[in-house]
Formats: C-alpha cells, structure tokens, sequence
C-alpha cells in the first residue's frame, strides 16, 4: 500500500487527509498521541497487534511505541499530541477509547492548522486530556499470534473470516487440539477463541463498510448467521448500527457515545 512519511516527531499534532488503502508508515514519537478519524475507518498496528477505530473512538499511541496507521475509505486523520508529563491515561500500551460528541470536536478543533502555544491552545489542549481521562476504553483490540500453530490458525480466519469451521476442525488444520488451541487463545490472546473471533469479524466488518459494501453483504462476508444478529453484534460492539456508522461517516460526522457508552460485547452466540 501507498506510505506517506509522517512529520518530524516533535510534530505529531496534525490534520490530514488519507485515500483508501494508503496509511503512514512504522515511527515513533516522543510524546504521547491521540489518533483520531474524523471520517472513515483508521487502523493502528505495532508488533503487539492491531486496533482499529471507526469515527466513534480513537486510538491512544504511548510515547515510544513504534506503530503504523492505515486509512480504509476516505479517512480525515487528526492527531493530538500528549506530553509525557501530562498523561491522561498511565497506559503503557495503545488502547481503543470511547469518543463522544465533545471530544470529538475538540481533537478536530485542536489538531487543526494553528498555533499550539497560545492561551487558548493550553486550554484547550487541557479539556482534551480531561475528556480522555474519563473516555472508556474499548476491546477492539486484534493481539498478535506468537505461537506458531495459532498464528496458522488466524491466518486462516483472517484470510476468510466466514470460514463456519470449530476449534476442533481448524486444529486438526494447523496441527493442534482444540484444547491445546483455547489455552494458546486465554494465555496469548487474553481471551477465549469465540471472542477472538467475533473481533477479528467486527474488525473486517469496519474495514468492509469503509468500501461502502452493503450491510448485508458484510454481514455474509464476515461470517453471521443473518444480518439480524450481525447489527445485533456490532450494535453491542459501537453504540449504534452498521448502517448508522455508513451514513454518518459518509457525511464526515460520525455519531457520538455520549449518552449511552456501549458496554463491552460478548461474541455472537451463533460462532462456534
């Protein structure tokens, strides 16, 4: 895919436009930074695996932590960067964040072109990591596979996340037990098989609406039972529905959490 050099690292507040499939290749910055789409569907990924955020969250980056972004449709990417002295967070990791209405403007407002050192910036700036503070964290996180055999094993799925196979029959496709797999799935992945994979499907089914792919044909594409319990799922997982999330971030306004933070989503009770 298409990489664009990101700006010096002292630089990392900023407003950009990405084109499908294009991205911003491996860096590292030395402060802290908020990344945030605006429009579109943006993926963060370090060696420690992916995270991906529609218009309704935003990926946290900690100081240091060597990362790539990738944009899928028509992406406005707008970074916020932290000094490490006034982290909001005491993460040590990237995590996805819940974005309400006035986060949202704020990071848009503050990442625009402008000065950062005047009054109002500093202020502004302030309310930023006031609202991150509070901004709860979401499981959309894909970790990366270390074992062999489980790394053959999401290789799979991800190459067809529709694939209807059980741990047992993809076992017997890497060469490992069912039970030998779940324990590499809690120990590596933080999680157990069903959960990893209904991520791995919400994760393809972003990727799938950014291309403007009907809800039905994602919904089949990924792997659900019927477009029911697809929305159902990803209602679970994003705090509004599939088609909800296309029109609001075709029109580069995508919806907020604010009144109702979805609770974490459990897998689709029809994935094995």
């Amino acid at each position: 895919m298409p990489i664009f050099r990101h700006g010096p690292p002292h630089i990392p507040t900023t407003t950009r436009f990405l084109a499908p499939g294009t991205g911003v290749r491996a860096h590292r910055h030395e402060v802290h930074q908020v990344v945030y789409a605006g429009r579109g569907v943006l993926s963060v990924t370090t060696d420690a695996g992916s995270w991906v955020a529609p218009a309704t969250r935003a990926i946290w980056v900690p100081a240091g932590t060597e990362h790539e972004h990738r944009a899928y449709g028509e992406t406005d990417l707008h970074t916020v960067g932290v000094p490490v002295d006034r982290d909001p967070l005491g993460l040590a990791r990237p995590a996805v964040l819940a974005v309400g209405p006035l986060l949202r403007e704020l990071i848009i407002a503050y990442s625009s072109p402008g000065p950062k050192e005047t009054p109002e910036a500093h202020r502004m700036l302030a309310v930023v990591l006031d609202q991150l503070r509070h901004a709860p964290e979401q499981p959309l996180h894909l970790p990366t596979a270390r074992d062999p055999r489980l790394a053959a094993l999401c290789a799979i799925l991800d190459g067809d996340p529709a694939d209807p196979r059980p741990l047992a029959a993809l076992g017997a496709a890497v060469g490992a037990s069912d039970r030998t797999l779940a324990r590499l799935f809690r120990a590596e992945m933080g999680m157990t098989f069903p959960q990893w994979r209904t991520q791995l499907r919400l994760h393809h089914a972003l990727v799938l609406l950014a291309g403007d792919a009907t809800v039905t044909s994602v919904a089949r594409q990924c792997g659900w039972s019927s477009t029911s319990a697809f929305i159902d799922v990803f209602r679970r997982a994003f705090g509004h529905t599939p088609g909800a999330r296309r029109a609001a971030t075709g029109s580069g306004s995508g919806p907020g959490t604010g009144a109702g933070v979805p609770r974490r989503f459990t897998p689709d009770p029809t994935d094995g």
